[in-house]
């Protein structure tokens, strides 16, 4: 029987693997025998993840700490992963940040800090991933978690910083894709909605979000531990072989109405 989400002896950059949804994509690849490389700003969080994931599905798991913003650092992480594997088959871009404020009052600081980790950062780090990687081996998967709010805009929460730097992600996305297809390297991205993690799970629950599900999203719910993994799975996988350049919401249905 054919296991075509099979990732054994493959390896998988995650940024942003210290909480959250990196660390639930990273532990769902590692399912499936894909081996992990955590990438984030604080070393003794990755180092627990990677200890984390090595006991858990026995397969190799090192923390490699990067400051996405910092190109020195990017590229030195990329190659101390190199070094450990000798190869990077999958790139899930996860490091992100976002400024909450009206618009009229978002400083200058906000926005260009938002561009610089979201966008800019997305950039860099599958720049030295296609450059000392998967140009080199003619294979590679980029998956860049953009969100719906890179698709839309909303009412609920003034974020045009978020907004603006997630849907460079998105156009980034199509022109990576558009380059580096004949390279064999393709690049998706993941459009979340809202998802339950330890630090939105209080937000969400209240009254005020529980009240926007109902109206918002079809499914009237938000996203739960899990339901993101099986899209980053197949986009990962060889099964996605033929998908390059396309935006996969996992919002609840949000963006559709």
């Amino acid at each position: 029987m054919k296991n075509y989400f099979d990732l054994s002896g493959q390896v998988a950059v995650v940024t942003g693997c210290s909480t959250g949804l990196g660390v639930q994509m990273a532990k769902a690849l590692a399912n499936q025998g894909c081996n992990i490389a955590a990438l984030a700003r604080r070393k003794e969080k990755i180092d627990e993840v990677a200890a984390q994931i090595e006991k858990e599905f026995g397969v190799k798991a090192i923390g490699v700490q990067c400051d996405i913003t910092k190109t020195e650092m990017v590229d030195s992480a990329i190659d101390e992963v190199m070094k450990a594997f000798g190869r990077i088959d999958i790139l899930i871009n996860n490091a992100g940040t976002g400024a909450v404020a009206p618009a009229e009052d978002i400083t200058d600081e906000q926005f260009s800090g938002e561009m610089d980790i979201d966008l800019f950062g997305t950039f860099k780090v599958s720049r030295a991933v296609a450059k000392k990687a998967m140009i080199p081996a003619k294979y590679g998967r980029i998956i860049n978690i953009a969100s719906m709010y890179g698709l839309v805009g909303n009412k609920i929460c003034g974020s045009a910083p978020y907004h603006a730097a997630k849907g460079g992600v998105v156009n980034l996305t199509r022109a990576l894709a558009a380059e580096w297809g004949v390279k064999g390297i393709t690049v998706n991205s993941i459009c979340p909605g809202y998802f339950y993690t330890d630090l939105t799970t209080e937000t969400l629950n209240s009254d005020f979000f529980q009240a926007n599900a109902k109206t918002m999203i079809p499914l009237e719910r938000y996203g739960n531990e899990g339901e993101l993994d099986s899209a980053a799975i197949f986009l990962a996988s060889p099964a996605s072989s033929y998908v390059t350049g396309v935006m996969v919401p996992v919002d609840g249905g949000y963006t559709c109405m």
